[in-house]
């Protein structure tokens, strides 16, 4: 028998995941060619472009996966976050205004690899064949740790067997994404975007008002590995100095920025470049306050359970909703809605993801090496068909309960 402030979460999560397929029919009746479905016929608005490029980026990881390794061996782990910011910055600054201008004179190039072919004149296609299977495999795994964190999230949230919990969370994915492509996935990510920063801003605040005594000594009494000036520090990496070369390789991170096709994406589709300014602003804010919570979402998660260590790590921000949310405030569904918020940053990123792996298939193998003469049609069905293979074989990649989202996202 469910309690009663389960079946709260669970109509909360009922409502979100219906209005996320609700979105997909409703894009599926716009989208009747191949640049409706790869790029929503290059009408996205500043804010949509902002917002879903950047929730589609900021996976499970984010919300799970960074919390969960802070928690776990200090601020230190920050490093990771910092690159990604200045990545963020730089990518928005330097990239965008510039490849969605030559996308479009490269004779309208609708994917990376066929822009890399017509602005290099690739007439052997070896960068187009390259680009797009570099981007298949590569986002296979990527895929994988996004349907791992919702195998996770379902799993700490309804006590379900991860495995049962990882069909779900695929197969609303799959659904929506099928049905509606590019217009679906940022219309979903937007409001995504939008759950995720709020969770992020509001929990924490709750959490450091129910905390049992000062920050500092709830630090020392989890027995934090170094201590408290140790687990504080940004040299500092479980109790042990950071070596130049681990700070250095963190960082790295942010040269993902320049190069991940889900959010390069959006810069193509944006509907003009003025609104590129209007996207530029609201996406490095949106970053720089969503990875500043998460660390901090990390470190006082530290302090709130320093009575109970968390066996799971990653699943901190998950155990601080419920712990304040159903437990303290007794107010469950609102709860409910903030851990949608996790499932938000899961479901935007998976869904991106599988698009891209959908048009790296269909448009640059399918179409621009196998069969020149396929039309939209025949390219919509193998779009959609790939989304379905992908996404079987990213649910096989994330069938082991003990693989870790870090370590996934860390090897995609």
């Amino acid at each position: 028998m469910l309690s009663t402030s389960t079946i709260a979460v669970l109509v909360a999560f009922a409502l979100y995941l219906c209005i996320m397929i609700g979105i997909g029919i409703w894009s599926m009746k716009k989208t009747s060619s191949t640049e409706d479905y790869f790029l929503g016929g290059r009408g996205l608005s500043g804010w949509v472009a902002a917002l879903s490029a950047q929730a589609s980026d900021m996976s499970g990881w984010l919300l799970m996966g960074l919390p969960g390794s802070i928690y776990a061996f200090g601020t230190g782990q920050a490093w990771i976050a910092i690159g990604l910011f200045i990545g963020t910055v730089c990518n928005w600054l330097l990239i965008s205004k510039r490849l969605r201008r030559y996308t479009i004179i490269a004779n309208n190039s609708m994917t990376l690899p066929e822009f890399f072919e017509n602005r290099y004149r690739d007439k052997k296609k070896i960068i187009l064949t390259i680009s797009s299977v570099v981007i298949v495999i590569f986002f296979l795994v990527y895929t994988a740790s996004a349907l791992a964190s919702g195998g996770k999230l379902f799993r700490a949230v309804f006590g379900i067997d991860y495995h049962v919990a990882l069909a779900i969370g695929a197969a609303v994915i799959l659904v929506y994404t099928f049905l509606g492509g590019f217009l679906a996935v940022c219309t979903t990510d937007f409001i995504q975007g939008m759950l995720m920063l709020v969770g992020l801003m509001i929990v924490p605040i709750f959490a450091y008002s129910f905390l049992d005594g000062s920050f500092k000594d709830q630090i020392i009494a989890s027995g934090a590995a170094g201590g408290y000036d140790s687990y504080m520090s940004l040299f500092s990496n479980g109790g042990k100095p950071y070596r130049f070369i681990d700070i250095l390789s963190q960082l790295a991170w942010g040269f993902g920025y320049c190069g991940m096709p889900h959010i390069l994406v959006r810069f193509m589709a944006v509907k003009s470049e003025k609104e590129l300014k209007k996207s530029s602003a609201v996406a490095i804010i949106w970053c720089f306050l969503s990875l500043v919570a998460a660390c901090i979402i990390g470190v006082l998660g530290r302090a709130y359970f320093a009575g109970d260590i968390l066996e799971d790590s990653e699943n901190v921000f998950i155990q601080m909703i419920n712990s304040v949310f159903n437990s303290k405030l007794a107010v469950p569904f609102i709860g409910g809605i903030f851990i949608c918020g996790i499932l938000a940053a899961i479901m935007s990123t998976a869904d991106s993801q599988l698009l891209v792996c959908a048009s790296s298939v269909s448009k640059d193998i399918y179409k621009n090496i196998i069969k020149p003469d396929a039309n939209d049609k025949k390219l919509l069905l193998v779009s959609r068909a790939t989304v379905i293979v992908v996404s079987v074989l990213a649910f096989i990649i994330a069938w082991n309960p003990d693989s870790s989202i870090m370590g996934l996202v860390s090897d995609a």
